[in-house]
């Protein structure tokens, strides 16, 4: 799974995660019926908000029955059932990701990274590109979007990347991916029924899909160094100071977006797009820590305090015997999610992590604190914090 925002279920709530959820089994679903099982590979955590933003200014609201069906038994929910989005906006989220995940594979072949340097691999590498971008093509055709400004951005790309120097401006570069965002975040307008929220979703988007770029070459900074390979911030002399100014604008340029469209239910949206986007810079720029793990406005001593005992779990019901969470363990380590990221225990049900994860928590103290003092603010209506005064960052 590869996207900059990757929020974990302590920062964003029961009823959030489980909508969250629905979106991301709906996008690997979407691929699978519509590209065949291979293409489920291309399932990523930002091709998912496609299908939020869609849903989410659905004049039903989010979550709503019409945007939602129920999914037979997976290995990565431990053999459970699952209602998941489905829909126009899961279908264009599969479009979109299958192109873009063709800009990276080319990306990587370019660079000659790992078995990649080896002619047969990159050549089958190719192939497999080629067929996402005919795949993908074919899907936004079925949901009325043209898939061709995204390939326009992928081939711009590597000329810009190469007549790209010290001086450049580093906007320059993220002008492409800026670009292809824009106009799939647009687009939703258009699939819910909002053709009023095009321009200032488009600006999100545009926004959206410079951060993407930015932290995309901040976190690979120091491995491209080691390798050889192509970086904007080393090719263009950009320091980190002014990726990271660069990147805080962005986070507020969508948020103040986002306030000038209209949703049904603007819950996740905001979650997403404001408080887990401005996680990710901080995550990728290294510059806060996890705490999740207690309640900064719990009496010392008592459950869910600092240093205070954890809370029991309620006794579940649904166990499993022996013999079938054998089965369903043998199903977890297949698909290694024992290891590389959450499932639920395959006796118990509860909600586990793999050995291998690395849950995103950055900042949850602060932005925890801020969604249980302002109540409705944050948790209720995505209002997007307007009059909040509790320290909150947005």
């Amino acid at each position: 799974m590869f996207g900059i925002v990757r929020p974990c279920r302590h920062r964003l709530g029961e009823s959030l995660t489980s909508q969250w959820m629905a979106h991301l089994c709906g996008l690997c679903l979407a691929l699978r019926k519509d590209h065949g099982q291979f293409a489920r590979i291309v399932t990523n955590y930002d091709g998912l908000l496609i299908s939020v933003l869609t849903e989410a200014q659905a004049h039903g609201g989010a979550g709503g029955s019409a945007g939602r069906r129920k999914a037979g038994p997976c290995p990565l929910r431990g053999m459970r059932t699952a209602s998941v989005a489905h829909g126009e906006g899961a279908r264009l989220a599969a479009a979109v990701s299958l192109v873009l995940a063709s800009a990276k594979v080319r990306d990587h072949v370019a660079d000659g990274d790992g078995l990649l340097a080896r002619r047969p691999v990159a050549l089958a590498a190719r192939r497999v590109a080629t067929g996402w971008d005919a795949a993908g093509a074919r899907g936004g055709s079925a949901v009325g979007f043209d898939t061709g400004v995204l390939v326009d951005a992928v081939d711009r790309q590597g000329g810009i990347e190469v007549l790209a120097g010290p001086g450049t401006p580093l906007l320059t570069v993220t002008e492409p991916t800026e670009t292809a965002t824009a106009a799939a975040f647009a687009h939703t307008a258009h699939l819910a029924g909002r053709p009023h929220n095009a321009k200032p979703l488009a600006e999100a988007g545009r926004l959206f899909g410079r951060l993407a770029h930015l932290l995309d070459a901040v976190e690979d900074k120091e491995a491209d160094a080691a390798s050889g390979a192509w970086n904007p911030l080393t090719a263009t002399g950009t320091p980190l100071t002014e990726a990271r100014r660069l990147a805080d604008d962005a986070v507020r340029g969508v948020r103040l977006a986002l306030r000038e469209a209209e949703f049904g239910d603007g819950r996740l949206v905001h979650r997403l797009l404001v408080h887990e986007l401005g996680n990710s810079v901080d995550r990728a720029f290294g510059t806060v820590s996890c705490a999740h793990g207690s309640h900064p406005y719990a009496p010392p001593g008592t459950p869910g305090a600092p240093g205070g005992p954890t809370p029991p779990e309620p006794p579940r019901r649904d166990r499993r015997g022996l013999l079938a969470g054998c089965a369903v363990w043998l199903g977890l380590a297949c698909t290694c999610q024992l290891c590389c990221g959450t499932y639920h225990d395959p006796w118990s049900g509860e909600p586990k992590e793999g050995s291998c994860t690395n849950c995103d928590c950055s900042g949850c103290g602060d932005c925890c604190s801020c969604c249980e003092c302002c109540g409705n603010c944050c948790g209720d209506d995505g209002c997007g914090c307007d009059g909040c005064d509790c320290g909150c960052s947005c």
